[in-house]
């Protein structure tokens, strides 16, 4: 093969142990579950074939052991592994969980373990003694036992691409969930490649056994997609799986920065319990957590500082040019800096005379609007000078009434 001919097989190695890196925390977590176990062997496998078929590394490996060509069998089974691995992830996804399903994947994994152990097996009887970086399927073709050696791993491959591409292709149309649908697109754009790998390897073997040289199709066109395979499929299985996370990460991300006005406009009030230590690097579902008690626990202390009154008088002002929803998120805005200005100032005094007016002085219709609209209080705190606006006039109308 013409050295100046580079395969890039750094970029979906690196993309594939990125995967993996990033799967670790999740099989810790869950390595009891199937399907968490069989994503991130699938991935370590795809992993390991690559590294492994790198051609310094093939070098590095013939070196190391003293056996020519040992990154043969080594690759090969990584391969088949992957295989196996692959087909039992679709028919997990396929299937409902049942006895035929788990006696269908032990025979698919006992059936693909008999070709790993044939693949070393007709290794060692093998006589390949010149190391083949490039072209050892061409260059031993012809040779005893490294013929069935090449054989195996080429029908065990597009055994499993044939059969995951029919069944994969067979369910599409009846999957609803739309990351899994685009995981299974992914997937089957991997096999596809993986089928044309296996074409343009099998007709460059067969071309030897006649005696025409189309090496060319093995170490040119079919490495390329081999890569792509590895990538998509790597691509396909995570997303089923990643998707409804970043999904649900989304969520509480715009949720997060959708409080973040008012949690800082009440963070001057003391907590009602000591704070946790919780970091910017702490999980997002736990600092939202922490967020929505820290706002809750501020309005429940500002419960008697509450002006039902202003809030009333400011939806009003608010509801004449704007709808319901904003309304009462400047209404409750309005309420909130109040309560807030009350608190600093020290109106200690607020609870006392809630007590000696009793429960039905207390503010309670206000706290339970708040309650009911505290995404829209947020996003009114977003524009200070239109919520300043509305307490002006609302402060401006109460001054009326008084005068009245």
């Amino acid at each position: 093969m013409n050295s100046h001919f580079h395969i890039p097989y750094a970029i979906p190695t690196l993309l594939l142990a990125v995967a993996v890196a990033f799967r670790v925390p999740t099989f810790l977590r869950a390595w009891r579950d199937a399907e968490v176990r069989a994503t991130t062997l699938l991935l370590l496998c795809a992993t390991a074939v690559l590294v492994v078929i790198t051609p310094v590394n093939i070098d590095r490996l013939n070196r190391l052991t003293g056996v020519p060509n040992i990154a043969s069998p080594w690759a090969y089974s990584f391969l088949t592994a992957s295989c196996a691995t692959g087909l039992a992830m679709i028919i997990r996804w396929r299937e409902p969980p049942s006895r035929r399903r788990r006696r269908t994947i032990r025979r698919l994994y006992g059936a693909y373990a008999g070709v790993v152990a044939a693949l070393w097996t007709t290794f060692w009887l093998a006589d390949a003694p010149v190391p083949r970086i490039y072209d050892l399927d061409t260059y031993y073709a012809t040779t005893p036992w490294m013929r069935e050696h090449i054989l195996l791993y080429l029908l065990a491959h597009l055994a499993s691409c044939f059969i995951s591409t029919r069944l994969l292709w067979k369910w599409f149309t009846q999957i609803a969930n739309p990351w899994l649908k685009t995981g299974v697109v992914f997937l089957q754009l991997g096999y596809a490649a993986g089928l044309v790998f296996d074409a343009a390897k099998l007709t460059a073997v067969t071309a030897r056994w006649t005696g025409t040289d189309w090496d060319a199709l093995s170490t040119r066109a079919a490495p390329p997609f081999a890569l792509a395979q590895a990538t998509l499929l790597a691509v396909g299985f995570i997303v089923p799986q990643a998707g409804p996370a970043l999904t649900h990460w989304a969520r509480d991300r715009a949720e997060y920065r959708r409080l973040g006005p008012l949690w800082r406009t009440v963070k001057v009030l003391a907590p009602a319990a000591a704070k946790a230590r919780i970091g910017f690097w702490s999980p997002l579902d736990l600092r939202l957590l922490q967020r929505r008690q820290r706002i809750h626990d501020a309005l429940r202390v500002l419960a008697s500082r509450l002006d039902h009154g202003l809030y009333e008088r400011a939806h009003r002002t608010a509801a004449a040019t704007r709808g319901e929803a904003e309304a009462h998120g400047l209404a409750g805005a309005v309420a909130v800096l109040a309560a807030v200005d009350a608190y600093r100032a020290g109106d200690t005094g607020a609870d006392a005379r809630a007590d000696e007016a009793g429960p039905a002085a207390r503010p309670t219709g206000t706290g339970a609007d708040l309650s009911d609209h505290i995404d829209a209080v947020s996003l009114a705190l977003r524009h200070p000078r239109t919520v300043d606006g509305i307490r002006r006039r609302a402060t401006s109308t109460e001054s009326l009434n008084v005068h009245v």
